[in-house]
Parts: structure tokens; C-alpha cells; sequence
């Protein structure tokens, strides 16, 4: 499968709408904005009720196919293609996630039940793999600050743990055993104060729909500042702890890999430059912008840190 340019392929919801793409001026490149308003007045899903982003960076967004058809999810494969079909069967509900550790209100909740409670807000963000490539997503979900008020922390909880679900009847590479491409289950953390942070987010959905299981459904971690591999897909639990926790790539391979993963175009990795990054859609390359553009929102969480150590 061919990564197009963005023209070449009619996002899903306009293409239900065909109407309405034509006033918009089909093959041209469809703004963030107008997309996100005419898919927020459209009946795509109306189990996702949602309050539509504003936009307020202007981007511009890649579309359905592309977001959706390009993804890394090794519990499937390691193959950017390959998840699309093996994820076909995946059953996302009900799907509980576990609550754990350091908190007031240990507990497990569908996340139709983790939507009534905390509702739905779109947010259009970069989206940046440490691989050299990135997108831009309308992401649909709610800001992780209002689970972890409600989950009530306590003193002890410096830092937040995900854990994706471990279930090889599901997951085909989980089956391999020692010979799976990387250890599973997979996790992720984040700092307390980064978990806080207004751009932090749990996202249920994209372009107006529920998550497809290739992108992480039902339910799955953005930071918009990290490495793609911070925002951890299909979450079984999360859990509050004391200590920093190590994360899979970590793990993996620590020379490579660091806790942090904000995106960082002065450090390179070993086998990708982070200076330049490729917009699926495109040819060319673009300069990356430090924490992919999100600087001004989250720069201070990491004041006074060497940011090549902590990498």
C-alpha cells in the first residue's frame, strides 16, 4: 500500500459528505479547520459526541487513510502495513482498564463509563515518530488531568504507568514468546507534572469515529511533545507509582532510548536524524520543531535539565 499525497485521497467522512467536499473545493488540501467543523455537524458515530477542536496551531491535517494505513503497533507486527488486517478482528468492547497504585480510588472502568464521566473534546495535534516521520491527527478523547483528579492520587504518586494489554489470542506477536520482537507487555510513563499538563490526553477516537484497533483502540495515550512510542496504545491499566517506571524501548535498548523521548531536533538518534522529518503525504522533508511545536506549553517541565542526558 502507497502513502499518497494528501489531495489524492478523500478523507472518509467528507467522502460521506460528498456534497459538502465539493463546496469545500475538492482536490485541494482540506484545512484542519473546515474539516474538523463539517465532521463535528456530521452523524459519524453518535456514540462520539464531542465538543470540536479550534485549531488553534492552524495545521492542517493528514487524512483518515493515511493516519490509519502507516502505523507501528509491534504487537501485530513490525510491518507499517501489516496491523491493518491482522487487527480486523480485534474485539475492543467491552474493554476495562484497571486503575492501580498509589490512588484514592482503586478501581476498573469500561471506557464507555470513563466517557460518560469525563465527556469528549477534540484535539488536532502533531504527531511525531522517532523514526523521521509525522502526521497531524484530530485526535478525540479528554485531557488525562481530569482521570488522574478523579482517581485522587496521593503523595506517594510521582509518576504515572501504562501498561497495553497482554493477551496473545489477540496480539500475534505477543504469541512468539522469546521470539517476539520486543518484551511484552508494553508499557509507558510519564512524570506526574507531564501527566498534568494540559496537552496530555487520552484519546477513545479520531476523525469523528471510535479508534480503529491499527491505531491504538479502544483506548490509548497522546503527548503531543514525545516520540510516537510514548503515546501507548490499547491500555489494560494504569497505575500510580512512587518510582520512575522503565518504559519498553527503555528496556529494550538503552543506549537508544531514554525515559523522556521529547522530540528534540539538536540530538539525532543512532539511525535517524530528528533534525528533518517526512509528513506522510509528502516527499520532501521539514524541519522539526523542538517538542514538536509545543515548546511554549511545555518547555518549563524541563527546566535546568541537560536534555542530551535526558533524552
Amino acid at each position: 500500500m502507497s502513502i499518497f499525497d494528501s489531495h489524492e485521497i478523500t478523507p472518509e467522512a467528507l467522502f460521506s459528505a460528498r456534497r459538502q467536499f465539493l463546496k469545500l473545493g475538492a482536490g485541494a488540501l482540506v484545512s484542519a479547520s473546515a474539516l474538523s467543523n463539517l465532521m463535528a455537524s456530521m452523524p459519524l458515530d453518535k456514540a462520539l459526541r464531542y465538543v470540536p477542536s479550534t485549531n488553534p496551531h492552524g495545521l492542517v491535517l493528514n487524512t483518515l487513510e493515511q493516519a490509519s494505513n502507516y502505523v507501528n503497533f509491534y504487537e501485530f507486527s513490525t510491518d507499517k502495513e501489516a496491523p491493518v488486517k491482522l487487527s480486523a478482528k480485534m474485539k475492543t468492547s467491552p474493554w476495562d482498564v484497571d486503575f492501580l497504585g498509589e490512588i484514592e480510588k482503586k478501581e476498573m472502568l469500561e471506557v464507555d463509563e470513563l466517557i460518560s464521566l469525563f465527556g469528549l473534546e477534540e484535539r488536532i495535534y502533531r504527531f511525531r515518530c522517532v523514526e523521521g516521520w509525522s502526521m497531524v491527527v484530530p485526535w478525540i478523547g479528554f485531557p488525562l488531568s481530569k482521570l488522574v483528579d478523579y482517581l485522587q492520587p496521593n503523595s506517594k504518586a510521582k509518576y504515572v504507568k501504562f501498561t497495553t494489554r497482554y493477551d496473545p489470542s489477540m496480539f500475534p506477536d505477543q504469541s512468539k514468546g522469546i521470539f517476539a520482537s520486543i518484551k511484552y507487555p508494553y508499557v509507558e510513563g510519564l512524570r506526574m507534572d507531564e501527566a498534568m499538563n494540559p496537552l496530555s490526553f487520552i484519546a477513545v477516537g479520531m476523525y469523528g469515529k471510535r479508534l480503529l484497533p491499527q491505531n491504538g483502540a479502544p483506548i490509548r495515550l497522546v503527548v503531543p511533545w514525545k516520540y510516537g512510542f510514548k503515546s501507548i496504545k490499547s491500555i489494560d491499566n494504569i497505575e500510580f507509582v512512587e518510582e520512575e517506571p522503565k518504559n519498553t524501548w527503555q528496556v529494550q535498548n538503552p543506549k537508544e532510548y531514554g525515559f523522556y523521548a521529547n522530540v528534540n531536533p539538536s540530538v539525532d538518534h543512532p539511525r535517524w536524524t530528528q533534525a528533518k522529518e517526512r509528513v506522510l503525504g509528502k516527499f520532501g522533508k521539514q524541519n522539526t520543531l523542538s517538542f514538536n511545536g509545543y515548546e511554549k506549553e511545555v518547555g518549563h517541565l524541563y527546566a535546568g535539565m541537560d536534555l542530551r542526558k535526558f533524552f
